[in-house]
Order: C-alpha cells, then structure tokens, then sequence
C-alpha cells in the first residue's frame, strides 16, 4: 500500500513545479513543430514520437487543452495563441459527435478552460468570444447527453461507444459537459419539443456509476471488495437490467483496471465540489442533495481507499491489480513501483488522475469537517504527485515529445511500444497522461500562488 508521506507539504514540491513547467512548455512546442496534424489526433509516444492510434478521436482536446493549462500556469501568451488558434481550427466536429463518450475531455478540456480563463480575468473580456465559448459547452453537453440508455427504475446512463448497452467508468468525467450546458441555461429538447433536463441526466449516469461501477464489498460477487471498478458495466438494453461487469482495457471485468479506478476517483471528487453550487429544488427530482451527496461521498471513499490499498508505496499502480503476473513480483506492493520489470507495465497515467482525485477529496473533506480522511486523502494525493514530478517519470529528454513517462494505453490489444530486449512496455507517453499531470500539477500552482481554487465548473458565471 501506498506509504503517506504525513509531512509533505505543497510549499515543498515548488522546485519540481517550476522543473516541471519548464518541461511542458518545451514538450508543447516540440509537438507543435514537429507533428503531422494530417496523421489525425496525436495518443500516445512509440519511441519518444507522438503517433495516432484508437478507436475515436477523443485526444484531441487534450492536445490544445495542454497548450491553455500551460498559459494559465505561466502566463506565456504563445501557449494561449496556440490554444486559442487550435480550438478555433480543430474543435468544432467534437462539439456535434454523436458517436462518442468523450465530450467531457475533449471539449471541457478547450472551450471550457478558455472561458473559465475569461470568468478569472486571465482572458481580457469579450463577449463574442465568450458567447462562442458558451455556446460550443452548450451544444457539446447537449449531444453527449442524447447517447442515453434507459435502465430499470427510472435511472439511466450515457452509453459508451461500445454501444447502448455499455456503461463506461471513465465517463463520469463527461457529465462535466452535460452540468455546464445546463448551469448556462441551455434547453435540451426531445421527440415533440420535450424537455429533457441534463442536469438529471448527469445526476443520474454518476448514480448509474456509483451502483453498477463500484463495488462495496456488500456481496454482488465474489470479487466484491471495498472500492473496486469495473471498466465496463453491461445491460439488458430490452428490460434494463444490469448483466455483468466487463473490461475492455483491463484484465478482467473482476479485476480492476488503475486508470478507470482513477477516472472513478477523480470524477466523483469534483463532482461532489459542484454539487455545493447546484440547485436544491432542480436536485429534489433525483433524490435530494443529501441523497446525493451520500452516493457520491460514498463512491468517492471507496474508490480512494482500494487505491490507497492496492498501489505500491510510491503512488504509481501497475496497470491492473489483477494483471496475471503480478504474481511473479512477490510483495510488489511494499516496494516502490518498477517500470522496468519483466512482468507487467505500470500505469504513470492512472497516477495523474488519481492524484486529483485525492487531493480534491481530501480538500471537501476537511473543509466539511472530516479532517482524518481528509488529511490522509490529502497528503496521499502529495505523495503521488511528489513521486510523479521527479524521474523515472517526468520526462527530461528533450528528444522525447512526452511529459510523463511509463503510462500505458491497452495493453490487452498489445498497442503500447515494447522497447527491444523488454518483455513489456515502458517508457511511453500518452496525452490524456501528460494533461491530466499538467491539471494535477496547475492545481497544485494555484493552491501555491492563492488563486481561485481551481475547478471546471470555474468557467460558468458567478
């Protein structure tokens, strides 16, 4: 289990962040001038040099994304050019994809970050710029909310691109968009003008992930353990009934793949901190605040304490906590992780994500009066990122275009770069790694510098 360093305090990681953006910011401009936009959206390094390959372009959000997280940390007005420019560009077919489950990445992630600049006076005011920008969000959460599947009584989810029977745990990050369209007012409509309420359909998709995503250890198998997930959660798409747990980048769906845990930590971290600013009335349709509150504190504890349990003392996991030859470590999880072992992959990606989710928890709950977990969900998030800031894991090549190292996309499919003489992959970046390491790493800065918490929903008017 993760060895909490109790100690640790941000003031402490200040070098490594100014390291760290300094790093960025050259990674950014290398892939500015050196990658072909024409191979389509850059995912993940095979030696050093970003390349394409995926199912959907759900990475490219990130891209840009990186360029606006690196203005707002430094304030070098080239990074927001290039954000700015390619958002304008590049953006406008993620804002009407019907097929995707990833409109909360991708454009969150651009137009949300660029006018949440805008709200925090970091983007001089214009209100055509800003009606685009609201606009865009408007739109983008109003089409990912129409992938919905009805299940059995009365909830539902946003479906995965897998189809109308898939429940994705990654896509609790998606009803970012879905609560920022409806927070600016916009009016989603249906078969006859019906109204349909996004801020219920957001509600209920994290309700439908809290029940079928997350084990509790109350017995609904016996891989039931305390704060476990499942990649993919199946149903019955004829009578809405939940079939079975599934993987479709992890090992199993009974084991528990580390980046759809972090997805799972994170998402329900910041979605509790939105939950203050939501209306009480509009949440009685879905159960009240307190109903609520209670899922999603409940899911968010869980899922932070299976991390905590099942992660080696560094804070980096190895990709699935059921991979099949984890066995051959012996006690992996009292050692700090290895990236170069003849086993299995770490995941440095689950660890960025993850690090968010710890953080932003611990801080809701020590200003909401439980400061044990608070503290320690707090001071693990710390010693994640003080792990993560540092070789082997920033990238300090400057011949390498990645930012943060040993991240791992599918494993099972067999597409991550396996090095020559390795008998797994190591080494590599990933986008969604690098920009979610550059959000862990900007929230931490603005905590430094006292500026507005950071937040996603910081981009809706006060």
């Amino acid at each position: 289990m993760i060895n909490i360093n109790k100690s640790l305090k941000v003031q402490d990681l200040k070098p490594k962040l100014e390291k760290f953006w300094k790093l960025s910011g050259e990674k950014i401009l290398a892939i500015q001038a050196e990658y072909d936009e024409n191979d389509g959206s850059p995912v993940f390094t095979r030696n050093g040099k970003y390349t394409t390959r995926g199912w959907t372009e759900w990475t490219q959000g990130f891209q840009y994304g990186s360029a606006i997280l690196q203005y707002d940390a430094t304030g070098e007005v080239d990074f927001l050019e290039i954000g700015r420019k390619k958002t304008l560009e590049k953006m406008a077919p993620h804002i009407s994809h019907i097929g995707v489950h990833d409109h909360g990445f991708n454009n969150v992630s651009t137009y949300g970050n660029l006018l949440r600049l805008m709200r925090e006076g970091k983007i001089s005011q214009n209100d055509w710029e800003q009606n685009f920008y609201e606009l865009a969000l408007k739109i983008s959460g109003a089409v990912q909310a129409s992938r919905w599947t009805d299940i059995k009584n009365e909830g539902g989810f946003i479906h995965s691109f897998n189809g109308a029977h898939s429940l994705f745990v990654d896509t609790i990050r998606s009803c970012r968009a879905l609560i920022i369209s409806h927070q600016l007012g916009h009016v989603f409509q249906g078969e006859g003008d019906a109204k349909i309420s996004l801020l219920e359909r957001a509600i209920k998709h994290i309700e439908a992930t809290a029940n079928f995503s997350v084990f509790y250890g109350e017995g609904r198998d016996i891989y039931d353990v305390w704060g476990r997930t499942a990649h993919e959660s199946v149903f019955n798409v004829k009578d809405g009934n939940f079939r079975c747990p599934n993987s479709q980048q992890g090992y199993t769906g009974f084991s528990t793949w580390t980046r759809g845990l972090a997805w799972a930590m994170c998402g329900f971290a910041e979605q509790l901190e939105c939950l203050e600013i939501l209306d009480g009335m509009e949440l009685e349709a879905v159960g009240g605040r307190s109903y609520v509150k209670n899922f999603m504190l409940k899911a968010a504890k869980a899922t932070c304490d299976f991390y905590i349990e099942n992660t080696p003392i560094c804070g980096i996991p190895y990709w699935d906590t059921g991979a099949p030859n984890l066995h051959k470590m012996g006690d992996y999880l009292s050692q700090k992780a290895n990236p170069f072992n003849d086993n299995e992959p770490v995941d440095s990606s689950a660890a960025a994500i993850a690090a968010q989710g710890l953080l932003r928890l611990g801080k809701y709950l020590n200003e909401n009066g439980d400061t044990e977990d608070g503290n320690r969900y707090w001071q693990t998030g710390l010693t994640v990122m003080n792990s993560l800031l540092e070789e082997p894991y920033l990238s300090t090549d400057k011949n390498h275009q990645g930012l943060l190292l040993h991240t791992i996309y599918h494993q099972p499919n067999g597409w991550d770069f396996v090095p020559e003489g390795s008998k797994i992959p190591y080494g590599e970046s990933c986008m969604w790694g690098d920009y979610h390491f550059r959000e862990a790493a900007l929230y931490l800065q603005k905590h430094l510098n006292n500026e507005p918490y950071y937040t996603f929903f910081n981009c809706l008017p006060k």
